[in-house]
């Protein structure tokens, strides 16, 4: 009998002993959870507090340089230069850089205001634009021209129509190669066309267009708002021919970067007109510009072995004045 109670006794101990220890482990385990957060929070504020350092760089190198030349935005200035990589405290680097979003072409320029027989009037932002009241119909020159851009990366060029209907505030699909909800309800998944400006040009995924053809588009397009002009100091030669209806820019990419080594912009706002199609040249010569007001700054943040990019869309106004407008992390 004394036998058995001490029998028991060891199990109960045993028992205990192992609730214990289970209890050990999982208290152990817990904090390092509670830690691994907490340095995964304080990495990511860290990092967040270094991007907008950087930011703050951007804007004091974007002030400067419309001080210097308040008609000018061109790629040989002072904010074009990239920056870093500099470690800004131990284990912490920073790198980033700046890049003209005014001298790409604008996808949301394909629309306009019905009846106005112009593109939008400034109304500030694509939020602001998708609020106004008259209905966005297609802007039929800026369809050509992205047609033409698109058939110079060897694209098809029915996203151009598929693009209005994207856009425009009607229910109509563009024949041929548009698409409104009827079309993109019967894809996998199932979605409805925004009936707005884009604010992402990797909404064109979302039209159908495979990765292989965006990737080729991605450096010479934007979404802004649908007034913006182009830059013509620092757009790229295929986005000039698109837009001039010429082929003249964008057959040695070397020499245009020769050129805009040399030169503070080119092509001048003459020469580039002096090549722009005849029916063309009216809508062209109020569209273009040799300022900017949207730049993309891309910072990498480096802290440890961890890395993180932050996209931030900034925009300069016609004081100067510079504020970003949108930030993403990790993706463009």
């Amino acid at each position: 009998m004394k036998g058995r109670q001490r029998g028991i006794a060891l199990l109960t101990a045993l028992i205990l002993v192992a609730i214990a220890a289970i209890v050990a482990t999982a208290i152990e385990w817990q904090s390092q959870l509670s830690t691994r957060r907490a340095v995964a929070v304080f990495t990511v504020a860290q990092s967040f507090a270094l991007a907008e350092g950087a930011e703050a760089l951007a804007g004091y190198a974007l002030k400067n340089s419309r001080k210097n030349s308040p008609q000018l935005t061109a790629p040989n200035q002072d904010w074009a230069a990239p920056y870093g990589p500099v470690e800004i405290e131990a284990g912490a680097v920073l790198e980033a850089s700046l890049e003209d979003q005014a001298g790409k072409f604008n996808l949301n320029s394909v629309v306009m205001a019905a009846g106005a027989g112009n593109p939008l009037q400034p109304a500030g932002d694509a939020a602001s634009i998708a609020g106004m009241n008259a209905p966005l119909v297609e802007n039929d020159t800026a369809v050509q021209q992205f047609e033409a851009l698109l058939a110079s990366l060897n694209i098809d060029t029915s996203f151009a129509t598929r693009l209005v209907d994207w856009i425009d505030t009607d229910n109509q699909p563009t024949f041929p190669g548009g698409g409104e909800d009827s079309f993109y309800m019967a894809q996998a998944p199932p979605h409805r066309v925004p009936n707005m400006p884009l604010t992402s040009i990797s909404e064109l995924l979302a039209m159908g267009m495979d990765r292989a053809s965006y990737d080729k588009l991605k450096p010479f397009v934007t979404a802004l708002p649908p007034d913006t002009k182009l830059n013509i100091c620092t757009a790229p030669g295929e986005v000039l021919d698109a837009v001039s209806g010429s082929r003249s820019y964008g057959i040695d990419p070397k020499e245009m970067i020769a050129q805009r080594a040399q030169f503070s912009c080119y092509p001048t706002q003459q020469a580039f007109l002096d090549g722009v199609s005849a029916n063309w040249k009216a809508y062209v010569s109020s569209h273009i510009d040799t300022r900017s007001s949207y730049f993309r700054l891309r910072t990498w943040i480096t802290i440890g072995t961890t890395r993180f990019t932050l996209y931030s869309l900034i925009r300069q106004d016609q004081s100067g004045q510079i504020r970003p407008i949108l930030r993403t992390f990790g993706t463009e």
